[in-house]
């Protein structure tokens, strides 16, 4: 059974920093590209950072040069350095996994930025 948990959502600053993490379980995920996506009241979810197993990253437009994503393969997590936060980042962040064209998702957590 595959789980993906999140954790270190909260209230940030606009302009300060959030760390979240996704522990997956289940599976050996190395082999596929790992994502976190975001959902803001009354918007649809939106992509917004890849990590794949080779070691590269993507980025919506709209988060570039603020967030980093990275993963541990051995650790089997995927955090997401979240750095310059702005009120439009407040949601819901979701890790997301793509397994042979079944998604697997965590339950969330909730992202708000506001002074």
């Amino acid at each position: 059974q595959v789980q993906l948990v999140e954790s270190g959502g909260g209230l940030a600053q606009p302009g300060g920093s959030l760390r979240l993490s996704c522990a997956a379980s289940g599976i050996d995920f190395s082999p596929y590209p790992m994502n976190w996506y975001r959902q803001a009241p009354g918007k649809q979810r939106e992509l917004v950072a890849t990590g794949t197993s080779g070691g590269s990253t993507n980025y919506a437009d709209s988060v570039k040069g603020r967030f980093t994503v990275t993963r541990d393969n051995a650790k089997a997590t995927l955090s997401l350095q979240m750095n310059s936060l702005k009120p439009e980042d407040t949601a819901v962040y979701y890790c997301n996994v793509r397994v042979q064209l079944l998604d697997f998702w965590g339950q969330g957590t909730q992202v708000t930025v506001s002074s």
